[in-house]
């Protein structure tokens, strides 16, 4: 079988890794990937948006399977011209992709279909954004409607910030055009908790729970960024709520957008809070979690392929899927002043032995070596019996891991440790 992954991201190295297990790929390219990826599949410089050079691609290398991992080109329409040439993928087509390329769709859709979320109101004109928020209890939840590398989202303590977030996107054009319609939300308070998905349209196969560390600060103070660290399984994820958020969540949303004929068929991210009136979607994603995938993915002890053809093939009720008991901890090693400016090229030490893996995500090849080229540099992944030996685990590695102006939050974790011992 040939193989290829489309993305370049510390997610996307987890994906290759763990598709690299299965015997019958015989090939494996990575578009674009880096310098990290390089060394588990041929990576081929065709950016992850430019759909006729990725078709081209796979016609003239006969590609027999792609997974689509990243937002953008799902948004745009990769897996239906992929399909239209006759190459089987992973990943939802451009109209159920929807649900996370549009914030306002994904709300009116969990508001038809009463599926619990915050109490929001969408707006395309400034001056009738800037009326409501008026009236507007604090803090509140600013989100740009479209894609944002997921920093679209503004939590705004007083009623000048929220002013300002709403201009910024909508006049000032922080986002571009993903901020001309903006959402403007309840502010829900609990603990946050990612549950991906695999989903055929039909049958949901929620993944191990995870917590991501999307502030840049220790203490979850900061800038908003990608995510700094993540860990799984989530503690605040108990049976208990799984049932409900299974009930009342994952299957309600499959099943409405089936009905809204938009089938969706991939990896469904759930980002939730768990509120005192019970879970409500913060978010949707259309694909992996960037780096939730980099502690779940190590813990799935079933095949990925087979698991992926099987949401392809809308047979994913016929396949078992498995995950470890074991804990799993990722640490984001970035660049000094990331989501800011940062500097780059500065090389990366990672020891041939290590009790860890190491997710290459900002990083180019030079020199027969590595070197810095994005925020996030390494996604380092460790597993253990329990959290704290995760933990420790993947902290020691960090150490072991070098490149000037090296930057890493030293709490991944401590809330779920916390959680533990209530």
């Amino acid at each position: 079988m040939r193989v290829m992954v489309i993305g370049g991201g510390g997610r996307e190295h987890a994906i290759v890794k763990k598709l690299k297990e299965n015997k019958s790929i015989t090939e494996l390219y990575c578009l674009p990937g880096n310098g990290g990826i390089a060394r588990d599949a041929v990576c081929v410089p065709i950016t992850a948006t430019d759909l006729d050079g990725i078709v081209s691609f796979a016609l003239e290398h006969k590609i027999d399977y792609a997974v689509v991992a990243p937002d953008d080109p799902l948004a745009l329409g990769a897996v239906d011209r992929l399909e239209a040439i006759g190459v089987d993928c992973f990943g939802p087509r451009k109209n159920a992709a929807v649900i996370e390329a549009s914030k306002a769709f994904a709300k009116d859709l969990m508001k038809r279909y009463g599926i619990p979320t915050a109490q929001y109101a969408c707006f395309h004109l400034l001056d009738e954004a800037l009326a409501y928020l008026q009236q507007a209890s604090m803090p509140i939840v600013i989100k740009a409607d479209g894609l944002a590398l997921g920093k679209g989202v503004i939590i705004a303590q007083t009623l000048p910030e929220a002013e300002e977030a709403v201009r910024s996107m909508m006049e000032q054009k922080r986002f571009g055009k993903s901020g001309e319609c903006v959402v403007i939300e309840e502010y829900l308070e609990g603990p946050e908790i990612s549950v991906l998905s695999f989903t055929d349209g039909k049958t949901v196969v929620p993944m191990v729970s995870s917590m991501d560390h999307k502030r840049a600060g220790e203490g979850d103070i900061g800038p908003n960024t990608g995510g700094m660290g993540t860990v799984a399984p989530n503690p605040f994820y108990t049976p208990a709520v799984a049932k409900r958020c299974m009930d009342t969540i994952f299957l309600p949303t499959v099943r409405a957008m089936a009905r809204e004929g938009r089938p969706f068929k991939g990896c469904l991210y759930f980002g939730l809070m768990l509120t005192k009136d019970g879970p409500k979607v913060i978010e949707y994603n259309c694909r992996f979690g960037d780096p939730e995938t980099q502690v779940v993915l190590p813990l799935l002890k079933t095949d990925l392929f087979t698991v992926m053809r099987a949401v392809t093939d809308e047979r994913l009720a016929e396949c078992p899927v498995e995950f470890s008991g074991d804990s799993a901890a990722c640490v984001i090693m970035a660049s000094k002043g990331y989501p800011g400016a940062y500097e780059k090229g500065y090389p990366i030490t990672v020891p041939a032995e290590l009790d860890a893996q190491v997710f290459v995500a900002g990083a180019k090849e030079k020199d027969g070596g590595l070197i810095t080229a994005g925020g996030r540099v390494l996604g380092v992944t460790a597993l253990g019996k329990t959290l704290p030996e995760a933990l420790d685990r993947a902290y020691e590695a960090v150490k072991n891991v070098h490149f000037d102006n090296a930057y890493y939050r030293r709490d991944i974790g401590a809330r779920a440790l916390a959680a533990k011992e209530v």
